[in-house]
């Protein structure tokens, strides 16, 4: 698993690295407000939404999907013990390729927020430089790359 690179030369960048799947690539997200956020892009940047991809390619990214939520719920239940669960959610409201979001939630989430969309979270928590992705990062991202070669060298 990599950080994300500038938008510019992402999928270049991305091709033959460490988070390479099946039909996208595994990146950890660039805030980490909620420790472990990634994200699965699709492998192919002209793909703007899920019905884009052929049945068989779909179905190829909803499992990518799939391993690296669980991925993602295995290094944060190791890591935290008030791990509660990963939402996915594919979206595709503001970038124009087809990706899917990992959040990792906790128990010790504001109670006004624990249970709604992560998208209703304060914009400051976006920006906030304490959130940034960082090499104190570098042990998750490890974790949950570790996890992912872990699920697919089982399948």
């Amino acid at each position: 698993m990599t950080e994300v690179p500038r938008r510019s030369d992402r999928w270049s960048a991305l091709a033959n690295g460490p988070g390479r799947l099946s039909a996208g690539f595994a990146v950890i997200g660039d805030v980490q407000f909620l420790p472990g956020y990634s994200v699965l892009l699709v492998d192919d940047p002209n793909v703007e939404r899920l019905s884009d991809l052929p049945k068989d390619k779909r179905l190829v990214f909803l499992s990518d999907m799939d391993q690296l939520g669980e991925a993602g719920e295995r290094a944060s239940r190791r890591m935290d013990a008030a791990f509660r669960r990963v939402n996915l959610e594919i979206l595709g409201n503001t970038d124009g390729f087809l990706h899917a979001h990992v959040w990792p939630r906790f128990e010790w989430e504001p109670t006004d927020l624990v249970g709604m969309p992560v998208w209703l979270y304060p914009r400051d928590r976006w920006a906030d430089k304490q959130f940034a992705l960082g090499q104190q990062h570098d042990p998750l991202r490890k974790e949950i790359g570790e996890e992912l070669d872990r699920l697919r060298s089982a399948n």
